[in-house]
């Protein structure tokens, strides 16, 4: 309000200093005055005459010079302008004083919007340079959020971001609020156990698994939360209890699960036995079969996947399938001498080499 009234001081201070001259009178003498002077003059050499104060000659040449000077006044008043009316420009400058003001409020309340409100930081911080450096970008969305700790969307586009950063304290403390405004879910639930491992610098603490079981009881199926939970067991020197969760992980998941191989590794580091991933039709066909009929359908799938790897030995993925099937089955010696003909068959290709290699050394088979 005091902003306002600062303005409207500058404004009326504006106006004043453009009529207040107009409000003003001329100072300057009226013409006609000067020719008043001549005809009294005109009049008193008369009396000087009468009075034989000068002669009559000396009285002509005077009356000669004061004619001469009273036709110039006279010729000078009629070229003077026209004097304005001085009460015109007062009511002028009175109605530009008022009335200005007064169409301006009028206009700004017809075609503004005096109660629009100051844009939320959020609407003008939404479209930012995807070209800045990262670090500002979370920088200012870190500063929306100290004024809107409430945003549980903004918490939630933080929190990864600064897990990705290695800030891991901050992703915790984004991954709570996104929780607390966003709702709980267990998605975030294992994101939250995550950062607090990571915080931790990989080891899965008493906080840390208190939210794996939290996403667990919302998702059983939930791939990370188990996963972790697992790590739990084997980083507190309960390796069976370890395996026993990830094989039950293995034994629902897909061939295709994206985390497998993680979970095989981790078996294999345990000392546990690793099942061969199975087709969805063949794990649907498994699970009516007895122990012994599906061990006898696991060695079929062996031995066929060892005799087109013999023709085609390019398979890199197939080649670790079968090593890591021979170790499942207890058969070292035969994954041993799966791994030298599977470096004989890729010897030729650099990179598919390099594949191997690295995939034996996940499976402890790298010697």
């Amino acid at each position: 309000m005091t902003l306002w009234f600062v303005f409207a001081l500058m404004t009326v201070a504006a106006i004043f200093a453009v009529l207040w001259p107009l409000s003003r009178s001329s100072s300057a003498q009226p013409g006609g005055s000067e020719a008043v002077v001549y005809k009294d003059q005109l009049a008193e050499i008369d009396r000087d005459v009468a009075a034989g104060l000068i002669g009559l000659s000396e009285a002509e040449a005077a009356r000669v010079e004061i004619g001469r000077r009273l036709l110039a006044a006279a010729d000078a008043e009629r070229n003077l302008p026209a004097r304005a009316n001085l009460g015109l420009r007062r009511a002028s400058a009175v109605v530009a004083l008022v009335g200005l003001p007064i169409a301006a409020v009028t206009f700004y309340l017809a075609l503004g919007s005096p109660r629009l409100g100051d844009f939320p930081l959020a609407s003008r911080t939404r479209m930012a340079d995807a070209s800045q450096p990262l670090e500002n970008m979370v920088a200012q969305v870190e500063a929306h959020l100290e004024k809107n700790p409430t945003d549980g969307r903004g918490w939630t586009v933080l929190a990864p971001v600064l897990a990705r950063l290695g800030r891991f304290d901050d992703a915790v403390r984004a991954y709570r609020n996104a929780i607390q405004h966003a709702g709980d879910s267990a998605e975030r639930r294992s994101d939250l156990g995550e950062a607090l491992v990571g915080s931790a610098g990989g080891v899965v603490t008493a906080d840390a698994k208190v939210e794996f079981e939290r996403a667990v009881a919302q998702n059983p199926d939930d791939p990370r939360a188990s996963y972790f939970l697992g790590l739990a067991a084997e980083q507190d020197g309960r390796k069976a209890d370890a395996a026993a969760i990830w094989q039950a992980m293995l034994s629902k998941a897909s061939a295709d699960a994206p985390w497998r191989p993680l979970v095989e590794a981790a078996l294999t580091r345990v000392g546990a036995p690793v099942a061969p991933a199975l087709s969805n039709d063949a794990m649907a066909a498994a699970r009516d079969m007895s122990e012994a009929d599906r061990g006898m359908m696991v060695r079929g799938m062996v031995d066929r996947l060892a005799a087109r790897l013999k023709q085609d030995g390019s398979d890199v993925e197939g080649w670790l399938r079968l090593v890591r099937a021979y170790m499942v089955m207890g058969e070292r010696d035969k994954a041993t001498s799966a791994r030298a003909e599977a470096r004989q068959a890729v010897a030729g290709d650099a990179e598919r080499l390099r594949q191997l290699n690295e995939g034996l050394k996940n499976l402890g088979l790298d010697g």
